[in-house]
């Protein structure tokens, strides 16, 4: 079929990429929205993330009339649908999956879906998600037939055709991975497979895998829950390092000369809506089973009070040294607010979450320094006692590098009692 329209429904760091490339290509692209701000900027032809080149492919697209945004959901023949899948709040050891996202823009789709549509839902879900999502349109539209139970997978009795298209991109680098990574397709039949194929290739270069929405649905937690056990070694190499007194950068410098071992980097944490959030859909589905995926999300959850611990200290230890001044006299400067570098994504971040426990706990002033973005985030503004700081400003006592932003990268010359978390400064 052609697809002379296509929705996608949220405008976040998925969501518009996405849809600027379609628009790029000459489709009309209607993105959908529930936060009123984005959708202005957009309309304006501006952004509302960091993104490298992404401005310059809205701004066009919005020019040319390809792209516009808007909070209710039009007709299009074909919906995608990125918005978060985020944990209920609860207190259980093993969060629980927040699908009301999802479950709020299939409501929201309903109405203006029609006979021979395609619904792709891309957001990062739990197994099963999809075709519970398939059980919610057919709720909400009784007049049209969707996929069902396995039993009834045909495609002759199918109004809608639904499948599940994980997004696998690097932020900082989503407008060319968009384009050039490999994608998978997992539809719920074959006819569904087949019709998302062809609208992904309206721009992806790279081949698009044909599964089902299970498997597809899995793939990608897989892909960051393996990302998760490695940087959880790392993180606990750090941790053994540090209690024996040996240079875990070198160490891990050596250990990668071997030809078979590529150990990464160890940091604050695990931040993001990808790796910090993913293997909890796995280990919530399979407690039992999950053994090594649910020790690393516990070991990177860990960290961050390692590095808080690490910072008490350091504290302490100047107090000792400096005996005239009192805690309310040490200014503690954080370098980095976002999960990683480069970017303004704040999601899930432990580097944010660490200054803000230090800004709670201690008596002086806490500085940030975050190049990529321009106001403190609500959750750091309301703490009467932090505040943002130019990097060439900084004046502390104690200097905590959380992540490793180019502009830290390239300083003259190494703070006065640092705590280099990243091995920037090392």
């Amino acid at each position: 079929m052609s697809f002379n329209t296509i929705s996608v429904v949220g405008l976040g760091y998925i969501g518009l990429p996405t849809a600027a490339m379609f628009a790029s290509r000459k489709k009309k692209v209607i993105g959908v929205d529930v936060n009123q701000h984005a959708v202005d900027t957009i309309n304006r032809g501006e952004i509302h993330i960091v993104e490298p080149d992404l401005d310059m492919i809205v701004h066009a697209a919005v020019t040319e009339g390809h792209l516009k945004a808007t909070t209710v959901p039009e007709p299009a023949d074909a919906f995608l649908i990125a918005v978060p899948t985020p944990f209920k709040n609860n207190d259980s050891e093993i969060p629980e999956p927040d699908l009301s996202y999802i479950k709020k823009a299939s409501e929201a789709i309903a109405p203006v879906l029609k006979r021979g549509d395609l619904v792709i839902l891309e957001s990062t879900s739990p197994v099963g998600a999809t075709e519970q999502m398939a059980v919610w349109l057919a709720a909400a539209r009784p007049d049209l037939t969707f996929p069902g139970p396995e039993s009834s997978y045909t495609d002759t009795n199918i109004d809608v055709n639904i499948a599940h298209c994980p997004e696998r991109v690097l932020p900082g680098h989503v407008v060319r991975e968009l384009v050039e990574n490999d994608r998978v397709i997992g539809g719920m039949t074959a006819k569904c497979s087949a019709q998302a194929v062809e609208l992904y290739k309206i721009f992806v270069q790279g081949e698009c895998v044909i599964t089902n929405a299970r498997t597809a649905e899995m793939a990608k937690l897989t892909e960051n829950s393996c990302r998760d056990v490695q940087i959880a070694f790392a993180n606990e190499l750090s941790i053994i390092c540090d209690r024996l007194d040996i240079d875990v950068w070198e160490l891990i410098s050596l250990a990668n000369r071997h030809p078979r071992i590529n150990i990464l980097q160890p940091g604050p944490g695990v931040g993001g809506h990808c790796i910090a959030v993913d293997p909890w859909f796995i280990v919530s589905k399979t407690p039992e089973q999950a053994q090594i995926i649910h020790t690393a999300r516990k070991v990177n959850d860990a960290k961050p009070q390692w590095v808080i611990n690490k910072v008490k200290l350091a504290i302490a230890d100047f107090l000792q040294a400096n005996p005239t001044k009192t805690a309310k006299d040490v200014t503690v400067a954080c370098y980095g607010l976002a999960f990683k570098p480069d970017i303004d994504d704040l999601r899930e971040s432990p580097a944010l979450n660490i200054t803000k426990q230090i800004a709670e706990l201690h008596a002086g002033t806490v500085i940030a320094i975050e190049p990529n973005i321009q106001k403190l985030p609500q959750s750091l503004d309301k703490i009467c006692n932090i505040e943002l700081v130019e990097l060439s400003d900084v004046i502390a006592d104690i200097n905590v590098l959380l992540v490793d932003h180019k502009e830290f990268k390239i300083m003259a010359t190494r703070p006065k009692n640092a705590l280099d978390i990243k091995g920037v400064w090392s």
